[in-house]
């Protein structure tokens, strides 16, 4: 089955989710770098950081979390208007195996868009001498949030 293919309602889409993940923090903190903005797909990528683990030396599971929250809403955003904002209103993650490896890389992707909520999955992969492997998968649901001051790309 091919992935779905959607077209964006912002022609300047990339440079706005750009422009967004520039200002976020968290993402900063955690050394992530958004790798590639493709209508409703996102990819970002972190490497591995003594900083970032928990108690076994492997990516602590809020940090995997964090990242794949940021690539879901980033693909969900995607799509979007110019002068729309998103935000998560429910996810849930699935720890399919510890999070180990050099870096990290999670993906984002619209199942569903729609006007007000839209759905999209996350899958991330550890990888460490060029061998991936599935560490977590998301799903998400985003709400698209229009006039409201202090929400905006």
């Amino acid at each position: 089955m091919a992935a779905p293919r959607f077209e964006p309602q912002d022609p300047g889409y990339a440079e706005r989710v750009r422009a967004s993940f520039a200002r976020q923090g968290a993402m900063g903190t955690l050394g992530a770098v958004l790798v590639s903005v493709e209508p409703g797909v996102v990819v970002i990528e972190l490497p591995w950081a003594q900083g970032l683990t928990q108690q076994h030396g492997f990516l602590h599971a809020g940090m995997v979390a964090a990242a794949l929250d940021s690539a879901c809403g980033y693909a969900g955003s995607s799509l979007m208007a110019a002068d729309a904002g998103v935000l998560t209103i429910e996810y849930k993650v699935n720890l399919l195996a510890p999070a180990q490896g050099q870096r990290f890389r999670m993906v984002g992707a619209v199942v569903k868009p729609g006007r007000t909520i839209t759905v999209s999955e996350g899958h991330a992969y550890g990888i460490d001498q060029g061998r991936e492997k599935l560490i977590a998968t998301m799903s998400c649901t985003l709400m698209t949030v229009l006039g409201r001051d202090g929400i905006r790309h």
